[in-house]
């Protein structure tokens, strides 16, 4: 017992308390995945400049993997300027500090949804499926060499997603 609570005491964790969760290395990928019906394209593409004016992709690792629209369609119907893009950050928690973040929820997000929403999206995060063994040597290395765990950007003071979230501000 006295073993356990020096423990705790040199993380800086009172008894009874747990402590606080291992920092993040920032090196498992993830894809936010932004998919649905653009119904403004001019203020969507106003959305889009204020994103890229704003850098935010750039200080957190993130970028874009695909064009928005299907070259093909091998099934199913796709309504007209239906889109899905796919933008890659190096972890979980640059994902969030994206969406979290003050330039994001106080100055580009309202482009897109105010005074009506300029599209019908849902965006949601997917890990990257590590590389299968077979394809090892046969496929680019899309690594992050650059680290990106402390991109200092200012976030909201309540979160809106991740485990602090109290819900979407929209």
């Amino acid at each position: 017992m006295i073993g356990w609570s020096l423990l705790l005491a040199l993380q800086g964790v009172a008894a009874g308390e747990a402590p606080p969760p291992p920092q993040s290395t920032c090196d498992k990928p993830v894809y936010m995945v932004i998919e649905g019906q653009t119904l403004d394209r001019a203020r969507m593409g106003r959305y889009a400049a204020a994103i890229a004016e704003s850098e935010i992709y750039q200080k957190l690792g993130g970028y874009y993997v695909n064009n928005p629209r299907p070259l093909e369609v091998f099934e199913g119907d796709v309504p007209a300027n239906y889109v899905n893009l796919t933008v890659r950050f190096p972890c979980i928690e640059n994902a969030r500090a994206f969406w979290n973040s003050k330039v994001y929820q106080e100055t580009i997000i309202d482009i897109r949804r105010k005074p009506t929403s300029a599209g019908d999206y849902t965006v949601t995060i997917y890990a990257e499926t590590p590389l299968r063994e077979d394809l090892t040597g046969k496929v680019g290395d899309a690594r992050f060499t650059h680290d990106f765990s402390n991109p200092n950007v200012p976030q909201l003071e309540n979160p809106v997603v991740g485990p602090d979230a109290k819900g979407d501000t929209q």
